[in-house]
C-alpha cells in the first residue's frame, strides 16, 4: 500500500509538472539573460517614476527611448523570439487601450495610453523571456515558484481579508487563474518570470500615481486592489498568445513565401 501511495504521489507531481524543468542539473548562466533583466528593471523604474510628474513630451520622448531600447536588445534574439516581442506589442497594446480608456479598468495620468508603453511592453516580455531560460529559474525553478505562491497567495488573502484599505476580490480569482497558467501551462518559466516583473512595474506605477485601478473592476463588478494582487495573470495572457502565435504566424509568412517563389518560378518557366 505504501509502495502505490508513493507511485500515485510520484505520478501526480510528475503530472503537475510536466512542464518544468529537470531538477538537479547544471544550467548554464548566460550574461545576456541578467543584463535584459537588470536593465529592463532599471528601466521600468527610471520610467515610471519620470512619467508621475511628467508632461505629454516627456511620455513621448520616453517611449522613443523604449523603442531603441527594445530593438537594440532584439538584435541578439533568434527569430522566432522577436516575432513573439512583436505578437506581445500588438496584443498588449490593444489590450491597454480596451482596459484603459474604453473600459476604465485602470486610469493613466492623461487618460491616455503613454507612448512608452507598447514598447516597454516588449521589453517586459522579453525579460519574462530572459529570465526564463536563465540558469538561475531553470535550476531553482521549483523553489522559485513556491516562494512566489506564498507571496502571491498571501496578497491575496489579505486583499479579502477585510484589513486591507481597498478590497481586492478581483486579485484573488486572478491569483487562482495564475495557478492554472503556472501549472498547466506549457510555458511555466515564462508566467513565473512573467509574476516578478509585472508585479515591479505595477507596485512603482501605482505608487508614484503613474495609473490606478479602479475600486471596482467595470466587467466583473468586484472590489479590486491598486494593483490587484493577482495581475501579473494578464501579463501571462500575453505571454500565451505571442508563445502560441509566433510559430503560427512564421508559418505562415513561410508559405506565403514559398507560394510567391513558386509563382514567379512558374512564371519565369513558361516564358
Amino acid at each position: 500500500m505504501i509502495e502505490i501511495n508513493f507511485l500515485k504521489a510520484k505520478c501526480s507531481e510528475l503530472f503537475i509538472l510536466s512542464h518544468f524543468p529537470l531538477s538537479n542539473i547544471a544550467y548554464p548562466h548566460k550574461k545576456r539573460d541578467y543584463f535584459i533583466a537588470t536593465f529592463t528593471f532599471l528601466c521600468v523604474a527610471i520610467c515610471l517614476i519620470s512619467d508621475a510628474n511628467a508632461s505629454i513630451e516627456k511620455q513621448n520622448a520616453l517611449g522613443v527611448s523604449g523603442w531603441v531600447f527594445l530593438i537594440g536588445l532584439l538584435l541578439g534574439e533568434n527569430r522566432e523570439v522577436r516575432m513573439q516581442v512583436v505578437i506581445a506589442v500588438i496584443f498588449a497594446t490593444i489590450g491597454e487601450h480596451f482596459a484603459s480608456p474604453f473600459m476604465g479598468g485602470y486610469t493613466y495620468r492623461f487618460s491616455n495610453v503613454p507612448a512608452y508603453v507598447p514598447p516597454g511592453h516588449g521589453m517586459v516580455y522579453l525579460t519574462a523571456v530572459a529570465l526564463a531560460r536563465s540558469g538561475l529559474f531553470l535550476r531553482y525553478a521549483r523553489e522559485i515558484s513556491t516562494l512566489v505562491i506564498m507571496v502571491c497567495g498571501l496578497w491575496s488573502l489579505w486583499g479579502i481579508s477585510g484589513f486591507a484599505q481597498q478590497g481586492d476580490a478581483v486579485g484573488a480569482l486572478l491569483f487562482c487563474v495564475f495557478l492554472v497558467y503556472l501549472f498547466k501551462g506549457r510555458s511555466p518559466m515564462v508566467y513565473l518570470a512573467a509574476f516578478f516583473i509585472t508585479t515591479w512595474l505595477e507596485l512603482i506605477g501605482t505608487a508614484v500615481g503613474t495609473w490606478k485601478w479602479a475600486a471596482i473592476d467595470p466587467v466583473l463588478g468586484l472590489p479590486q486592489g491598486n494593483p490587484p494582487s493577482g495581475v501579473a495573470t494578464w501579463y501571462c495572457l500575453v505571454d500565451a498568445v505571442a508563445i502560441g502565435g509566433a510559430p503560427l504566424v512564421l508559418k505562415g509568412f513561410a508559405n506565403t513565401f514559398n507560394y510567391l517563389k513558386a509563382r514567379v518560378l512558374r512564371y519565369r518557366t513558361a516564358d
